[in-house]
């Protein structure tokens, strides 16, 4: 009898709390600092409202929730609910520091995701399914009203979001190109949206290129981050000195394309517009050094972008044994000649600090007084404004005429140079580089990529304290060219460095 009595008082109980549930919150206010709040319905059309919950922490707005299983009662703040055909309606008002972000939501059954309250849908997933997730990415920057909506229709029951930065790309997209080789900047979106990292076109014997990026529809890397090749575009820069003369430009492209001489302040060839693939020319005398912008974007289908530059006059000299000591005084001593010079005016001489950006530090006149000569002419020049680190010095010949001729790099390293783990030399003439760290690391890689982002080597080492040696191509002698050395320890990166192979 008292087992009798029980079991209907705990039924009666039970009965007066669900008569007397009252369900808690107002279904519109968003959660912050990262907290949720989850509206709570049964009926997997938001039918019947039973209250909220919360998900999500101050450290990270991220979760997966399971709802303790199928099937099952789960509690809110007011009525409880059967884990069968139920949905939840997440709302969180959050702020966004400028910079690409990755959402990925999920659920087991349908999920949606919208971060203008609701009015569009950027992940729409909403029908009966197992467990599934789906990724998207946008750029974003100021305060957003996040909302994720679910639905359980039977038995299993899930759904999770997490959000992390996007993959940026490193380096200055404002750095030119040199030695006839593009520095080409690559973007998600055809505006030059959100940048992704960099790659490299031309060689030193010619700024000519034709790129098609790999293909339609796929994976195109760059030196950080990969892009597929739709709505894409491309920002590609070189600092030319072209010699007195008249030159012609081609460039083509699938969709628009369009060239700068003057860094972007005017196109002399402008087709910025959906096309198939077409080539435009532009025929100017020129002289003098031009900072060359070449933009491109591609929509949808195929892709394609060419440069190619013919015609201008070439200076009849080059120099010999140009070379280059740190004096006792570190002091930089260079010194060159040249045979049977004729038609130069003078002599440029350039000094940088990496290898890339060059600034004019001296002139000297040509020493020849007559219009052609058998004579050896031999010039010095020493620089008592160094550099601390490695520095770099080249030559500009420059004719009577105007054109001009370009020497090979030399690095000069000082040995007063600053602290920080070194990756040296970057003018790399024997295949080998040295890493020297200013701490212990562990789990240490040395990787050398090519400025389309392929790797071309990679050295380990399970701890690294001191000065080591690495081989940059294991396999062979690359093409000169501009490379990229990427050091990391425990898996992070340590340092990106530019460096410059030249071969003989």
């Amino acid at each position: 009898m008292k087992t009798i009595s029980f079991s209907i008082a705990l039924i009666i109980t039970s009965f007066l709390s669900y008569a007397g549930c009252t369900p808690s919150g107002d279904e519109t206010t968003y959660g912050t600092a990262n907290v949720w709040i989850g509206y709570v319905y049964g009926g997997n059309s938001f039918n019947t409202y039973k209250g909220y919950v919360n998900e999500g922490a101050a450290a990270s707005p991220g979760f997966d929730e399971s709802f303790g299983g199928a099937s099952v009662n789960y509690n809110t703040n007011g009525c409880s609910i059967l884990t069968d055909t139920f949905s939840v309606r997440y709302k969180l008002n959050q702020s966004f520091a400028d910079a690409d972000y990755v959402f990925t939501v999920g659920g087991d059954d349908g999920y949606r995701f919208s971060i203008d309250g609701g009015a569009t849908w950027v992940v729409n997933n909403w029908s009966a399914h197992s467990y599934a997730t789906t990724s998207y990415t946008v750029h974003l920057n100021g305060t957003y009203n996040l909302v994720l909506e679910y639905y359980e229709d039977f038995i299993d029951n899930r759904v999770s979001f997490d959000v992390a930065k996007a993959c940026t790309g490193s380096g200055n997209p404002a750095i030119y190109g040199t030695n006839n080789q593009w520095i080409g900047y690559v973007y998600a979106g055809m505006n030059f949206d959100s940048y992704k990292g960099y790659v490299g076109e031309g060689s030193v014997a010619s700024a000519n290129f034709d790129e098609n990026f790999g293909g339609d529809y796929t994976n195109y890397g760059t030196s950080d981050c990969s892009v597929y090749t739709e709505q894409i575009s491309v920002r590609y820069r070189l600092k030319n000195n072209l010699p007195a003369g008249t030159y012609t430009f081609t460039v083509g492209g699938d969709d628009g394309y369009r060239l700068s001489l003057d860094g972007g302040a005017t196109f002399v060839i402008d087709k910025w517009g959906d096309q198939s693939y077409n080539t435009t020319s532009y025929t100017a005398t020129l002289g003098g050094s031009y900072n060359m912008v070449l933009e491109y974007y591609e929509n949808g289908g195929g892709n394609r972008v060419s440069f190619s530059i013919s015609g201008g006059s070439v200076l009849p000299i080059t120099l010999a044994n140009f070379k280059g000591s740190l004096t006792d005084q570190q002091e930089v001593a260079l010194s060159w000649n040249t045979m049977m010079e004729n038609g130069v005016d003078h002599f440029e001489i350039q000094r940088s600090g990496d290898g890339t950006a060059f600034q004019n530090i001296y002139s000297i006149q040509s020493k020849m007084k007559i219009s052609t000569s058998v004579y050896q002419l031999l010039y010095n020049y020493t620089d008592a404004q160094t550099l601390t680190g490695i520095s770099y010095y080249r030559i500009i010949i420059v004719g009577t005429n105007g054109s001009t001729n370009l020497s090979p790099v030399i690095q000069i390293n000082n040995t007063a140079a600053t602290g920080g783990t070194k990756i040296y030399p970057t003018l790399i003439q024997n295949n080998m580089v040295f890493v020297e760290p200013d701490k212990n690391l562990r789990s240490v890689r040395m990787e050398f990529f090519d400025l389309s982002g392929k790797k071309i080597s990679e050295t380990a080492w399970e701890s690294l304290s001191s000065r080591q040696s690495a081989t940059v191509s294991k396999s062979g002698i690359l093409p000169t060219g501009t490379y990229l050395a990427r050091l990391t320890a425990n898996g992070q990166l340590v340092k990106n460095q530019l460096v410059i192979v030249q071969n003989h």
